[in-house]
């Protein structure tokens, strides 16, 4: 299947799983009204890394390696959120406002070529 990324305050859709993979709540969202299948905190960036890029996207790049890196020593978390994906269409659900340069995004890239590589 696929994974796909969206702000977790869009509209719900009926196809896939959303799953949540920051590590804060997002603000001023019920969990009701968030519709989550999973929250997945252990995927999310560091505190220390998500700070440090504080979405400016002159630090993308940066971020994306450094997190990358993370998420290789992170076997367990990514291991899982693969078999999820093998399974069903995944929705990875972000809080930025930023839709470019955000961890979802970088998640989703790394977990593609993941794929593409085995």
């Amino acid at each position: 299947m696929s994974f796909e990324v969206r702000r977790i305050y869009e509209p719900t859709t009926t196809q896939g799983l959303r799953i949540l993979v920051e590590r804060l709540w997002p603000r001023g969202l019920s969990k009701e009204a968030a519709a989550l299948d999973d929250w997945l905190k252990d995927v999310a960036p560091s505190s220390e890394l998500r700070k440090w890029f504080s979405h400016e996207p002159e630090r993308w790049d940066g971020f994306r390696e450094r997190y990358h890196a993370e998420l290789d020593r992170n076997h367990e978390a990514v291991a899982r959120l693969l078999a999820i994906g093998e399974r069903r269409k995944v929705w990875l659900l972000f809080s930025s406002r930023e839709e470019r340069f955000n961890n979802a995004v970088a998640l989703r890239d790394y977990l593609r070529s993941i794929r593409a590589s085995s």
